[in-house]
């Protein structure tokens, strides 16, 4: 679900940055580079008009995909939060914690002297 709307927002971004690229400026603009003195296509005022409805509504679908995707971003955290996980399980005690691990030699069955037993 979240895929879909990240898709949807990346499109309406490159709609209303053509949209606004697209709107008469104050100086030279994008709009006059595909002959838009004439602007025949929409009529002498439509276009302005058109390009204008075009920018509020791809802003509106801007701001609704945002909207949503904070949302679901919200519920996917919530949904992963560290307190619904497990703790890890305690590590196993060694049978013989006390005891310091002493080489021993292979042939004696006699244990090696602590420091505690040599005189």
């Amino acid at each position: 679900m979240i895929v879909l709307v990240v898709i949807l927002h990346v499109l309406v971004c490159f709609v209303m940055i053509g949209v606004i690229l697209l709107q008469a400026g104050k100086g030279a603009e994008i709009g006059a580079a595909f002959g838009g003195s004439s602007q025949t296509i929409f009529g002498s005022r439509g276009a302005a008009t058109f390009l204008s409805k075009m920018t509020i509504a791809a802003a509106t679908l801007f701001m609704l995909t945002s909207l949503g995707l904070s949302i679901l971003s919200n519920q996917r955290s919530i949904a992963s939060s560290i307190l619904d996980t497990q703790p890890p399980a305690a590590p196993a005690a060694s049978p013989n914690p006390a005891a310091p691990d002493a080489p021993q030699e292979s042939g004696s069955s006699t244990p090696a002297p602590t420091p505690a037993q040599t005189p």
